[in-house]
């Protein structure tokens, strides 16, 4: 967790579209100074990850001292293309709208949120193929 002047920060998606968790999804941690504020100026990777089979993140790296901004980029493309490769219909019925030939209408997901020092940041992420939500946990 935290030492009182870091912050930490861990995540799960869960893929609302068939109720289960979304396993395998690469998920990257890049931070920002203290300082530095909009756009993207003064991003710094921080750390990588992959959702585990009950959709969770449990490695992400402590924040480092003076981290005012994070931010969780989340690869769901290959996911879904993954998923709906297994997933279609038998005789190629379709029972709800697919999404584009990449496999989601939108394949990347980005959440940049403000970090006090010592705080732990839960930020889950609900998805499915047309649409994303995201809020901070506990």
């Amino acid at each position: 967790m935290s030492n009182g002047s870091t912050a930490s920060v861990s995540t799960h998606i869960l893929d609302t579209s068939i109720g289960r968790p979304a396993g395998g999804v690469a998920v990257r941690l890049s931070v920002r100074g203290a300082g530095t504020s909009g756009g993207d100026a003064g991003w710094s990777a921080h750390g990588t990850s992959r959702t585990d089979d009950d959709g969770r993140c449990k490695d992400l790296p402590a924040l480092p001292e003076g981290t005012s901004h994070a931010r969780l980029f989340f690869d769901v493309g290959p996911y879904f293309a993954r998923r709906d490769s297994h997933d279609r219909p038998a005789g190629g019925r379709q029972e709800a709208p697919r999404a584009p030939a990449g496999g989601a209408f939108f394949p990347e997901v980005a959440i940049v949120f403000a970090v006090e020092p010592g705080e732990h940041y839960h930020v889950p992420l609900l998805l499915n193929p047309f649409g994303y939500s995201v809020y901070r946990g506990s």
